[in-house]
């Protein structure tokens, strides 16, 4: 077998060589154009190395980044004039250059909010490119076009929007986009071209992504109001009331309220009815930033917990979190799609006409993409193939693991739960110990952080709360169940007991 294998692999190796002969079913003096046998060998080897790295997972480290420096420089090259052998190529880059990083895909990624992969969006990634056909103008592959027109139907489905008005949206690279997006969408429906008075108010536990759109839509940074957060991490709705009234006194324009559905730091959820309230009273628009937490909407406990998610003007979605996705898989969704349009609709002489109704939708109308990839496919692919009820089922077991492992934690000596499971997120901290405080303190648990990820078998990160060095649990890779869950409660025990 081994022969077999080497004598493959020196086949692919020449494929791709300059010397080799052109092998293509298109004009014979192209060497891009790949014969189906060729492809067939390339996809296969390619298979191979994936389908090994997938089955080891559970066994690889967690975190290893150490000699990083060291990698990238070796990789660093000049633009290479000669070709290299193929299954060389890939099998390094799977088997050296890979390793080399957080490993968010494994079942023991606890860390930031994992992402997870599903491998059957990277078959519909592999058909979405090879086919490569336009999506961003609906007359240039209609039925494409349909299918994720269908996936954004079904995520305002999700979230409880109606129709009327028709509501709207289109998929993006992530919340980063999403945000964006929402933004300007705001600021053109309500501000128009003058919008040097207009605010937005966030807390001071949103995503910085938020921040960071509001500069790229051209507000200042006096624009962005960050106000503090109650006893849970949510948005404290008085001293919004209060803030907003006294912009407006002051002359300035209140425009937009940036909620969250589950922020990075604690998973907290925003009071959405109260601030859907506080919106409508004062014409602002409401976003919500719920990347992390919307698709709990899926679940009965998620539903109860994104109560007035359904009021929002505009919803940040990312399948790359809980739907288990790829990343580079985010979505917005509108109550209004004719506003959503109205904020990125543009004409030029060399497109065809565009979509001017509800039913057909031209993409590049509804953001700032023209060029874009056709991702609808590695949504609409695995919801179809399973359908929604294993996606619950999923995300129903994630909130089941974390509140287990907050009741664990909780009742081990010295340790105090900052922040509750609102969804499949806590944070907890090593509490004030035999006089250990302050900046100590911090010290104490950073080092029980790192003997915990020093085991290799879970990955943790931390954050900063109200000045305390505090360290997270995000429980939502769909590889991750309740024998990863025990492993990290076994080394965190085990790492408050040596430290």
């Amino acid at each position: 077998m081994r022969a077999v294998a080497l004598a493959e692999r020196d086949r692919l190796g020449r494929m791709i060589t300059p010397k080799s002969a052109p092998r293509g079913s298109g004009r014979p003096d192209s060497p891009l154009e790949l014969s189906a046998d060729d492809f067939r060998a390339m996809v296969a080897h390619a298979t191979e190395e994936i389908v090994r790295h997938v089955a080891t997972l559970p066994t690889q480290t967690l975190h290893a980044t150490g000699g990083g420096k060291a990698l990238a420089r070796s990789l660093r090259e000049s633009l290479p004039e000669a070709g290299t052998d193929y299954a060389q190529l890939v099998t390094r880059l799977v088997r050296r250059v890979v390793p080399r990083s957080f490993n968010s895909a494994s079942p023991g990624y606890l860390g930031y909010i994992p992402g997870g992969g599903l491998l059957h969006s990277a078959v519909a990634d592999l058909i979405a490119n090879a086919v490569n056909r336009y999506v961003g103008v609906w007359v240039a592959a209609p039925g494409l076009a349909q299918l994720e027109s269908n996936v954004v139907r079904w995520f305002g489905e999700l979230v409880g929007y109606g129709g009327d008005p028709a509501p709207g949206g289109l998929l993006t690279t992530g919340g980063s986009m999403s945000n964006l997006i929402a933004i300007v969408t705001a600021r053109e429906n309500l501000l128009g071209e003058d919008f040097s008075r207009g605010v937005i108010y966030v807390s001071d536990q949103a995503h910085h992504s938020v921040a960071k759109a509001a500069r790229f839509a051209g507000f200042r940074r006096d624009q962005l109001a960050i106000l503090p957060t109650d006893a849970e991490f949510r948005l404290d709705v008085g001293a919004l009331a209060e803030r907003i009234e006294a912009d407006a006194r002051a002359g300035r324009a209140p425009c937009l309220i940036v909620a969250s559905a589950g922020t990075t730091n604690t998973g907290a959820i925003d009071d959405l009815p109260r601030l859907a309230d506080l919106a409508a009273r004062h014409a602002l628009w409401l976003h919500v930033d719920a990347a992390y937490g919307g698709f709990f909407a899926l679940t009965e406990r998620g539903k109860r917990a994104l109560i007035g998610l359904e009021r929002a003007d505009s919803i940040a979605l990312d399948p790359h979190k809980s739907l288990f996705l790829p990343y580079g898989t985010g979505a917005l969704v509108v109550r209004s799609a004719e506003r959503l349009r109205r904020a990125h609709a543009m004409e030029a002489s060399y497109l065809p006409p565009m979509q001017r109704d509800d039913d057909f939708i031209d993409f590049c109308d509804l953001g700032p993409e023209l060029s874009r990839d056709f991702r609808g496919l590695r949504v609409w692919l695995p919801l179809k193939m399973h359908g929604a009820g294993v996606f619950r089922a999923a995300l129903d077991e994630k909130l089941d693991l974390a509140a287990r492992a907050c009741e664990a934690v909780r009742a081990m000596p010295h340790v105090e739960i900052v922040a509750e499971p609102q969804l499949s997120l806590f944070a907890f901290r090593v509490g004030p110990t035999r006089g250990v405080t302050g900046k100590a303190l911090d010290a104490l648990n950073r080092r029980v952080q790192k003997r915990v990820n020093g085991r290799q078998r879970v990955f943790l990160t931390g954050t900063v709360l109200r000045g305390m060095f505090v360290l997270r649990v995000c429980v939502l890779s769909f590889r991750t169940h309740a024998d990863r869950v025990e492993m990290f409660l076994e080394d965190l025990r085990g790492a408050l007991a040596s430290c």
